[in-house]
């Protein structure tokens, strides 16, 4: 089975605050760094790390070269990611506060320039069976999914950022990875809702998909046909959360892939975000299988869960 992500490709600007700001205000930040990111991005090298094979596709502008390095460094396959020098490549600003939580504008740039074309060129070369891996970062979404659907591939979704163009096409979605904000903007209800209480309605919703919910320092469910599995997180002292949720989906992804159960998947995906919490950077954060599996985070879980 190949692996296919086909997603966002973006320039991380890193401020480091105080505090969020807040509307009026002029702050000032403390420092700034500059990394690899998107969605897209990290999670092809979250899967790559896990053990993964995977292909990443999407587009840059002549400025997001060293985004097709990182991926390349990570053991991505990169042939179909296309550089288009007329625009720039996408880009997040990224504020993060003092006890490591952030929040995130997006430029989408060369990411909204992907065009049906590319896409139908891209999934020539994938077949029934493959998986591919989509979030709402890209143009064309409604045409990547169809066409993938069509050729039989199997969908994973991420839809983030949540918008009123995504609840149509949920329903072509193999499996529905979201956080909490994410499906309360979904199903139209407060952010502090019970989670168990979202996953099910959820699971009525789009009873054919398996269902990933992530909860932060809450760990995550999954609704995985009538099974609801539970994982707890792992405690750490985070430091910057904003490749978290990539690294729960690209390692719980892989491990499903590798022949996991899916219980299995949520621990060795939880224990790979606990990690990816305490290093500053999204794509630098992500661990690597090894590390993960003789990380202290991941026989934690698997001491507390033994009979």
């Amino acid at each position: 089975m190949k692996v296919l992500c086909f997603g966002s490709l973006n320039i991380d600007y890193v401020y480091t605050v105080p505090h969020f700001v807040q509307r009026g205000e002029t702050l000032s930040a403390d420092a700034l760094h500059v990394f690899t990111g998107g969605k897209g991005l990290n999670q092809s090298i979250a899967l790559a790390r896990a053990g993964a094979e995977v292909w990443h596709a999407g587009a840059i502008g002549a400025d997001g070269a060293f985004l097709v390095d990182a991926l390349k460094e990570a053991g991505v396959r990169t042939e179909y990611i296309d550089t288009l020098p007329e625009v720039s490549t996408g880009h997040a600003i990224i504020q993060k506060s003092a006890d490591g939580d952030n929040c995130i504008l997006l430029y989408g740039g060369a990411n909204q320039a992907v065009t049906p074309e590319q896409i139908d060129r891209t999934l020539e070369c994938f077949s029934a069976g493959d998986l591919l891996l989509a979030q709402n970062e890209i143009s064309a979404l409604p045409h990547l999914l169809q066409r993938a659907k069509a050729r039989g591939l199997r969908v994973a979704l991420n839809p983030s950022p949540m918008d009123e163009s995504l609840p149509p096409l949920l329903v072509l979605a193999d499996c529905l990875l979201l956080n909490e904000i994410e499906a309360s903007q979904l199903l139209g209800c407060g952010a502090d809702s019970d989670p168990e209480i979202m996953l099910t309605q959820l699971h009525t919703r789009y009873p054919d998909a398996q269902i990933v919910l992530t909860l932060g320092a809450q760990g995550a469910l999954c609704a995985d046909g009538d099974c609801v599995i539970r994982q707890r997180a792992v405690p750490v002292q985070a430091v910057d959360t904003t490749a978290a949720g990539d690294t729960f989906t690209g390692f719980f992804l892989a491990g499903l892939l590798e022949g996991q159960g899916t219980a299995q998947a949520m621990r060795f995906a939880a224990a790979a975000a606990a990690i990816a919490v305490t290093q500053s950077g999204a794509a630098p954060s992500i661990p690597t299988r090894k590390k993960v599996l003789s990380s202290g985070a991941f026989c934690d879980i698997l001491a507390e869960e033994s009979p």
